[in-house]
């Protein structure tokens, strides 16, 4: 078990957001999810005028797209690292770094090179770029390497030139799967939540798919834990892992239009957007602060 997983378990803020939801068929309401996602998406793309949609949830509520590589974090992920080095060392510390800090102005200013020169780095990200440097929505807990502690900057600055070949290794020897190779580089980081190993690790393969498959099964987040049970239950399987499969059997019959097939990491990172849907129709979950949608221009990644 993930320490991921172990706070799905014991502090997952999430646990109760769908307790006593009321749902027919959980599946058909999660491409349901999906197809009116992305026809926001096409809608804000042509420059259509909102609002994109008649759902007052969609409306007032922020959602990140069907597909990651549509979200504006991830269209930055892929620029920075398309500018790294093309070794699978520098590919790998381009990734962890991009996830650790996973601010979209941050990284399209900066320069990979940046990576290996820490000092620079380390003023880079203080004082030349907007405040907060990292991404206020994405959580990044304190690693541990050889009996020092590494909170979300040092870890950014220095833990990763450190540790390059040791992630290699973990990488190389993963098999190809996602799941194990977060394991086993949290087995040495002991975060309490892993969360951030796993995205920089399902990412490689984007570039690397021979390292890691894109089919690749993965690890449940908390946020996504409570529809994926819903699912678990509906489709009467033993496991996350079989839903997911399922699921992805499923989407054919379901979503045939869409433009590409999932894979699990889609499976997963889509019940998390649903948990959230699901929670303001629960009630468990307000329009307010961060969860608000303002319309601020057609480059935004969230609705």
């Amino acid at each position: 078990m993930t320490a991921w997983q172990t706070m799905k378990e014991t502090a997952n803020p999430y646990r109760d957001a769908l307790k006593g939801l009321k749902l027919d068929d959980p599946v058909r309401a999660f491409f349901d999810w999906c197809r009116e996602r992305e026809r926001i998406r096409v809608k804000r793309e042509r420059g259509l005028p909102p609002p994109w949609s008649a759902d007052p949830i969609f409306q007032q509520g922020r959602f990140l797209n069907v597909f990651r590589e549509d979200d504006k974090g991830s269209k930055a992920i892929l620029r920075f690292v398309g500018r790294a080095g093309k070794t699978v060392p520098e590919l790998l510390h381009a990734l962890f770094f991009a996830r650790w800090c996973n601010g979209h102005a941050t990284l399209d200013r900066m320069e990979p090179g940046l990576l290996r020169q820490p000092e620079r780095l380390r003023h880079f990200l203080l004082h030349e770029v907007e405040q907060p440097w990292w991404s206020e929505a994405y959580p990044v807990v304190d690693a541990h390497w050889e009996g020092k502690t590494y909170d979300r900057l040092e870890g950014s600055v220095e833990l990763f030139p450190r540790c390059r070949g040791f992630l290699e290794a973990c990488v190389r020897g993963a098999a190809g799967n996602v799941a194990t190779a977060t394991r086993q580089i949290n087995a040495r980081f002991g975060m309490s939540n892993d969360f951030p190993i796993f995205m920089a690790v399902a990412d490689v393969a984007w570039f690397e798919p021979a390292l890691i498959r894109a089919d690749s099964p993965v690890p449940t987040g908390i946020g996504s834990a409570p529809y994926m049970d819903l699912l678990q239950r509906h489709l009467g399987l033993s496991s996350h892992e079989a839903t997911m499969r399922r699921m992805i059997e499923l989407q054919p019959t379901h979503w045939p239009e869409a433009r590409r097939a999932f894979t699990p990491i889609d499976v997963e990172y889509l019940c998390c957007e649903c948990r959230k849907y699901y929670s303001y129709v629960n009630g468990t979950k307000r329009f307010e602060g961060r969860n608000r949608f303002v319309v601020s221009g057609a480059s935004s990644d969230s609705l």
